[in-house]
């Protein structure tokens, strides 16, 4: 092949392989839009299990609302309502055992389905607060470290909770009463959590128990439990004046549940001990005059 054949080849070959590179400040040709992927569509029947299920739960038939969410999960075992509503369900039911054994079963429960919840949604409050309300009732039921590991553990979870929907009330009262127990471990607690558990959880306050307490009485103030909580942290800080307030509030209320009507004679108890105590009080100043 003659020379100057060879070197016009050569810079042809040249020319063509430059022409496919990407000039200079030039922007990429777009790729096509990927068409959306569309969600499938939710099984009727897990549908009406949780129609049912919510439907059971206002009525406060919890151990068959349970069993409803139950096999909504046995057909469709990803299904967030249905894990965090168990979880939250099998600790209410099993707090009312006095047997330590089916206790622990069905807070064994509530945690599996409260780490699937998460597991399906990470940052789903309901999950986040499935969580710390199952590790809050386990702790009762464990050894000393063991239940200072739980509320350690439970801090993230509760915070993330009232994060994640500061309108709910069930997750500010759970923040509240877990702000309290730090704040008020034992001495021997303390000392344990700074040497063994790296110390203690970190921002605990009695103050922003009380902040948390209120938060959930006033976004749901006939919820007698909210009260009752809230009232009982007041006396503990000596405030009786607005210990006696919310209680007065809390008796006004009429009790549906059989909890809710224990909670109503204990406020009821707690008022008339409040009443009795500042008769006395009046009763020794007129003496004093």
């Amino acid at each position: 092949m003659p020379l100057p054949f060879r070197a016009f080849a050569s810079t042809l070959l040249l020319s063509l392989w430059l022409a496919g590179l990407p000039q200079v400040g030039a922007q990429p040709a777009p790729k096509p839009a990927k068409a959306p992927v569309a969600a499938p569509a939710p099984d009727p029947a897990v549908t009406e299990l949780l129609v049912q299920a919510r439907k059971l739960q206002a009525e406060y038939h919890e151990s068959e609302a349970l069993g409803k969410y139950e096999q909504a999960l046995g057909k469709s075992p990803a299904t967030y309502e249905a894990l965090w509503q168990a979880a939250v369900l099998s600790v209410r039911i099993g707090s009312r055992y006095t047997d330590e054994t089916r206790k622990s079963a069905y807070f064994a429960a509530a945690r599996l389905y409260a780490n699937r919840a998460l597991v399906v949604r990470p940052d789903g409050a309901e999950g986040h607060y499935a969580e710390a309300l199952t590790l809050a009732n386990q702790a009762n039921l464990l050894t000393a470290r063991g239940r200072l590991l739980a509320y350690r553990e439970m801090r993230s979870h509760v915070f993330r909770a009232t994060e994640l929907r500061p309108d709910w009330a069930d997750a500010w009262q759970l923040l509240g009463r877990w702000h309290y127990r730090v704040d008020h471990y034992s001495p021997l607690e303390r000392v344990f959590s700074r040497l063994f558990l790296g110390g203690m959880p970190a921002s605990a306050s009695t103050f922003m128990a009380i902040d948390a307490l209120r938060k959930a009485h006033e976004l749901e103030p006939k919820r007698i439990q909210f009260a009752y909580d809230l009232a009982r942290v007041h006396l503990n800080r000596s405030q009786e004046t607005r210990a006696t307030a919310v209680l007065q509030e809390a008796v006004a209320l009429t009790p549906v549940t059989a909890d809710e009507l224990e909670i109503s004679r204990r406020c009821r108890r707690l008022l008339e001990q409040l009443n009795r105590r500042l008769h006395r009080q009046v009763h020794r100043r007129l003496k004093k005059l």
